[in-house]
């Protein structure tokens, strides 16, 4: 006997339809949070539980959590930009490393050009540059709003998520037929196995990268030895950048100081930096989950063009499931045909 569509399209289901539509146009400007607060709840649940087995309390322990996850990402916005601070004041603001009208006047005498014209025109860029600050400036604080809801729904989704996460699952597998409530189990369980990739597989493999960074800068005698490594770990994040920018600045740095050998040294260090992640990297994520990395690498790069900055966790994480979600179905259905 067959059935055709419009058994199964009845008044409660179209009247279903419709309002989930509704619902989500909604709550599609705010989608990405959500889907972020999410993601971020799955690594402040351990936090939580294990909070909550001496306090008792859930809703504190959600958030003593979510304040112990947050605390080192403050202290690293906190330490990037006490140094950034730092450099400028010792090496931007000091005339004895910043002879403006000094570098004109030597320009000038290579170029058919008089100083007063050069300085002019640097005095024309700077106007612009400037101009170029204000306005961004004004269009980021008119966004502040916007931004400031942004991040409050993030909160609320990671603090929901934590303490009602197991509920939502249960929600959503009560309208699973019977006969894949299996399948759903185990699409579960592969979001998990690639959520572990993600964080283990890059987030840790970036730590790793800063720490050997911090240890070998500092070692070659660089005054922010620390805070070079911790960019470094940082750029290792973004799979089109990595380690190579940072080396790649010490060594013509050193080339034009005439620090030779040193400019050598950072050279095959950070040779060995970028070679390491190609161990490190498929090491940890393979342990967790069995996708190609082509397949995170293609999330992280097109990640950020749809979602920003979000997108580098968004983007690998969407196209990992997918792919986890395609490689069960085909496990579980199409091989036993």
């Amino acid at each position: 006997m067959s059935i055709s569509i419009k058994d199964y399209l009845t008044p409660p289901v179209l009247l279903i339809i419709f309002l989930l539509v509704i619902s989500l146009m909604f709550i599609f400007p705010v989608l990405n949070m959500i889907v972020l607060g999410a993601i971020l709840a799955y690594g402040v649940r351990p936090v939580a539980f294990k909070i909550q087995s001496k306090l008792k309390y859930s809703s504190v322990s959600i958030l003593l959590a979510m304040v112990i996850v947050l605390i080192p990402l403050i202290l690293l916005v906190g330490y990037i930009t006490f140094e950034i601070t730092n450099f400028i004041t010792t090496y931007l603001a000091s005339n004895s490393y910043l002879d403006i009208d000094g570098a004109i006047a030597q320009i000038s005498l290579y170029l058919p050009l008089n100083a007063t014209s050069i300085n002019s025109y640097v005095n024309s860029s700077i106007n612009q540059i400037g101009s170029f600050i204000l306005n961004y400036s004004v269009s980021f604080l008119s966004k502040f709003a916007n931004i400031t809801l942004d991040l409050f729904i993030l909160v609320c989704s990671v603090f929901y998520f934590v303490r009602d996460g197991d509920k939502c699952l249960s929600f959503i597998k009560d309208f699973v037929p019977s006969e894949y409530k299996e399948f759903f189990d185990n699409t579960v369980e592969s979001v998990k196995d690639v959520l572990k990739s993600i964080f283990y597989g890059h987030f840790l493999t970036s730590v790793i990268i800063g720490i050997f960074g911090c240890i070998g800068y500092s070692l070659l005698g660089y005054p922010f030895g620390i805070f070079l490594g911790v960019i470094t770990g940082i750029l290792q994040l973004i799979p089109i950048f990595g380690p190579w920018p940072v080396y790649w600045i010490l060594f013509f740095i050193d080339i034009f100081s005439g620090n030779y050998p040193r400019a050598v040294i950072v050279l095959l260090f950070g040779f060995f930096l970028s070679t390491i992640d190609m161990y490190i990297r498929p090491a940890l994520s393979s342990h967790y989950a069995d996708i190609h990395p082509l397949i995170l690498l293609i999330g992280f790069l097109s990640g950020p063009l749809v979602y920003g900055i979000v997108g580098f966790i968004i983007g690998p994480l969407i196209l990992g499931v997918t792919y986890a979600v395609l490689d069960s179905y085909r496990k579980e259905f199409l091989s036993e045909g």
